[in-house]
């Protein structure tokens, strides 16, 4: 049974988490979008700096953070000053720290699944007199979708495991930044306190399991049932 505690640090990463992948969802796609549609100079450069979270130590993305939306920071203190917002050492921060993190995994995802329409669909559906909305939301979106759906499981996987960015960006305050990661590490720090740990990492692999048990679910409702999208 949970204690007040950890049901504290596991609704917090809960709020985190979603809210980490549901900012980052549009960028994700206008990112995946262009990279796989467009070409342009820097193009290279573009990709690469969307991957770099995924080699760089996340200690050091935790600490550019801090640079630029630190209380000091050019984005930071413009976001407190205008928008009231808050980035360091609080829940905003951890969420942001996380769809960085995140970012990089999710453009993947939906750059392959965007790839893989096939552009002469999109083309016939114009030369039939649709509209690039109606082509975008009749064709690119619903063949992509799987590709979508994975990339909300990728995102929000990571987002609950993020520890690093997290840690050095946020914080580990109680109540606040103190996600499942930072509670599971906090707990080893002290002595006995192995049920704890044990609890929280159980509910972080169910957590897991339970999104990509909906994923599938997902991607099964927007197939014919012979893995082929129903548009």
């Amino acid at each position: 049974m949970l204690t007040s505690a950890e049901w504290d640090i596991v609704a917090l990463s809960l709020k985190v988490s979603l809210v980490a992948i549901a900012v980052t969802l549009p960028l994700a796609f206008a990112l995946a979008w262009l990279l796989a549609r467009r070409r342009f100079p820097g193009m290279v450069l573009l990709d690469a700096l969307v991957h770099l979270p995924l080699v760089l130590p996340p200690v050091v993305t935790g600490y550019l953070l801090l640079l630029a939306f630190g209380p000091q920071g050019p984005v930071g203190s413009i976001a407190q000053r205008l928008l009231g917002i808050v980035f360091s050492f609080h829940w905003t921060g951890a969420a942001l720290a996380a769809a960085v993190m995140a970012l990089p995994l999710m453009v993947r995802a939906i750059r392959l699944s965007i790839d893989a329409v096939d552009t002469r669909l999109e083309s016939a559906a114009r030369t039939l007199g649709a509209g690039r909305w109606d082509v975008f939301r009749r064709i690119t979106l619903p063949l992509a979708a799987p590709g979508v759906f994975a990339a909300l499981v990728l995102g929000f996987a990571r987002s609950i495991g993020e520890f690093g960015a997290t840690i050095t960006f946020a914080s580990n305050i109680p109540g606040e930044t103190r996600t499942l990661p930072l509670g599971i590490y906090t707990a080893l720090q002290v002595p006995g306190a192995e049920g704890e740990v044990a609890r929280l990492a159980i509910i972080s692999i169910a957590l897991s399991l339970a999104a990509l048990v909906a994923s599938e679910w997902l991607v099964r409702r927007g197939t014919d049932g012979k893995g082929r999208p129903v548009l």
